[in-house]
């Protein structure tokens, strides 16, 4: 725990209180934050992620305790694999604070200057956000991913990460900590809430005035609770239904690679295709049904999906809004392009949309018509992810449309000011 989490933990008498005393420490932090160079922050990343690489003993045992505490506790296969930490994972995580610091200052950044006719010259440059608050859970990994990402960008952050990987998290911000403090980074610029109470969750959606933007990371209960509790702005995404279209052009070999990695390559994640459409005319549609099959995907169809396979189960009516995050998918025929399109309108999440196609046309009509956050042709959406876009880390994958869309990362964490220079004017 840091001095100041510890410090505040001390003297708060209130979960409202104790998030008071740390978002004072961090905005605070912040300012003095917002005087570093580039240079500078970067230099501390990289002193962060050789902390880490240090620390792994530390961290790897702390992960450990957290993961037998999870199996008594009754956590699925699937949480404690997020849950999981080993060398590789936790080299990749020091590997990742070290990507950010490689990444271009967005602070101070132009995004555009114009000459007014009176001589005032303007310009909008990017700026921090300020305090930015994550509350997520399982993946202890968000702990140095978030921190990184907000530092660079010359944001300070308040990390609540979930009871069940409580020891990770604290074992990763305190190499963190040690690493960045030792090139000058304010200690309470990261921070890490030191309780485990929910009501804390509570405290800080509803700090309006000390936390400038809230961004949760987590299951689809947890991002519901902060969509519908915040007085604070959020950055999120509910679920991810995402759709492949199979367009009747389609290469039937490209179709069955896309489709069978959409689904099965992490069937857990956000990116995971949760719903196929095949068009009507498709020349192959068993070949890539069976491939999913095949690969231990349970499918459920409408009646013509049906017709394909004997062994795709029936559709019910709530499939098409489900995000599986499993290896379940939803599988529908439709009469083309038009078809598709009213079909995701109408299902679609907003998170990421895919067509397989031989047809330039139809390609561009998908572009411009599906209004997801990523929009896709010929590829897996299993390519929604900062990292792949080449972002470095993401913080989170937003849907929606004010601000940020799509894997957020340093230029969805910095806004703007406007900058004006004159030479003596008044305004007549």
């Amino acid at each position: 725990m840091s001095t100041a989490a510890f410090a505040a933990a001390e003297t708060a008498t209130s979960p409202d209180a104790l998030v008071a005393a740390l978002a004072a420490a961090g905005r605070a932090a912040q300012a003095g934050l917002a005087r570093m160079s580039g240079g500078e922050k970067a230099d501390a990343l990289r002193a962060a992620a050789s902390e880490l690489r240090a620390a792994e003993a530390e961290i790897l045992a702390a992960n450990a305790k957290d993961l037998a505490t999870g199996a008594a506790n009754g956590l699925t296969p699937a949480m404690l694999d997020r849950l999981k930490l080993d060398p590789a994972r936790l080299a990749g995580i020091a590997a990742a604070v070290e990507q950010v610091a490689s990444l271009a200052d967005p602070v101070g950044q132009v995004i555009d200057a114009t000459e007014r006719p009176n001589g005032l010259r303007l310009s909008r440059v990017r700026v921090p956000i300020g305090l930015i608050g994550i509350i997520y859970e399982s993946r202890p990994n968000v702990t140095a991913d978030a921190a990184a990402l907000c530092l660079r960008s010359g944001n300070a952050v308040l990390l609540r990460g979930g009871s069940e990987a409580v020891g990770s998290n604290r074992a990763i911000h305190a190499a963190l900590v040690r690493g960045l403090t030792s090139r000058g980074v304010p200690e309470a610029a990261v921070q890490l809430v030191p309780s485990q109470d929910r009501a804390v969750v509570g405290a800080m959606l509803t700090a309006a005035g000390l936390i400038d933007m809230i961004v949760p990371r987590g299951g689809k209960s947890l991002v519901a609770r902060v969509q519908a509790d915040a007085r604070v702005p959020v950055l999120a995404h509910l679920d991810g239904i995402c759709h492949t279209f199979i367009h009747h052009s389609a290469d039937p070999a490209m179709a069955r690679s896309i489709a069978l990695n959409a689904k099965m390559r992490r069937t857990g994640i956000c990116g995971a295709m949760e719903t196929l459409l095949i068009d009507a005319t498709f020349p192959d549609p068993h070949g890539v049904v069976e491939a999913l099959l095949d690969a231990g995907c349970e499918l459920r169809g409408d009646p013509r999906a049906q017709a394909i396979d004997p062994r795709i189960q029936p559709a019910s009516a709530e499939d098409w809004d489900t995000e599986y995050l499993d290896a379940v998918l939803s599988v529908a025929v439709v009469d083309g392009l038009d078809d598709a399109l009213d079909h995701i309108a109408r299902h679609s999440s907003d998170h990421t949309d895919a067509i397989v196609t031989g047809d330039d046309t139809a390609a561009e009509r998908f572009l411009n018509e599906v209004d997801s956050a990523i929009v896709m042709v010929n590829a897996s959406t299993q390519f929604a992810d900062g990292g792949e876009f080449g972002l470095g880390a993401e913080i989170g994958i937003a849907t929606g449309r004010l601000h940020a869309r799509g894997p957020v990362a340093l230029e969805g964490l910095t806004t703007y000011k406007w900058q004006v220079r004159g030479a003596g004017q008044v305004r007549p």
